[in-house]
C-alpha cells in the first residue's frame, strides 16, 4: 500500500493537467472555417513553422454567368485569373508572433490584392482574420466547422 499515495498523485496531476491541455487545443487554428460571409470553407493547416489557408469550398462553387467552376477572375497576373477557387491558397508566410496569433499576408479574391494580414483564435470555434492597407485596417470573424 505504500504505492497508493504516488498513485493518487499521478492521478491528481493528470486530473489537472487535462484543462490546460483542452484550452492549449482551443488554440489552434488547424482546422475548416466558413468565412463570416458563408460564401467560402477555408482548410488551415500547419505549415512549416506557420499555418496556410485553402479555400476547400465554395456556396456557389459555379459561375452562373459561364456554367463552370469559378476561377481567380481577379487576379492582376493574367497567368493566374484561370486558375480554380477550390484549392487557391489565401495566407502566405503565416508564422506565429504571440500565443494564438499568426501574421504574414492573405490573397483577397473578390478583388485580387495581396495584404498585410493576421489571424488569431479568440475561442474554441472563431478565428479572427485580419488584414490592412496601409493604415486602413479591417476584419471578421470566421466560425470553426471542421477539424
Amino acid at each position: 500500500m505504500a504505492c497508493r499515495p504516488a498513485f493518487i498523485i499521478a492521478i491528481s496531476a493528470a486530473l489537472l493537467a487535462a484543462p490546460s491541455a483542452y484550452a492549449q487545443g482551443a488554440g489552434e487554428p488547424t482546422g475548416v472555417w466558413l468565412t463570416q460571409a458563408g460564401d467560402a470553407r477555408v482548410k488551415v493547416s500547419k505549415c512549416g513553422g506557420g499555418i496556410c489557408g485553402v479555400i476547400v469550398g465554395l456556396k456557389e462553387p459555379v459561375d452562373p454567368a459561364t456554367g463552370n467552376p469559378q476561377v481567380d477572375d481577379k487576379n492582376p497576373n493574367p497567368a493566374l485569373k484561370k486558375r480554380p477557387m477550390i484549392g487557391l491558397p489565401l495566407f502566405s508566410g503565416m508564422q506565429p508572433v504571440a500565443p494564438n496569433k499568426w501574421s504574414g499576408q492573405i490573397y483577397n479574391a473578390d478583388d485580387g490584392g495581396t495584404y498585410a494580414s493576421s489571424v488569431s483564435v479568440t475561442g474554441t470555434d472563431t478565428l479572427k482574420v485580419e488584414g490592412c492597407v496601409g493604415a486602413l485596417c479591417g476584419g471578421e470573424n470566421w466560425t470553426r466547422v471542421g477539424r
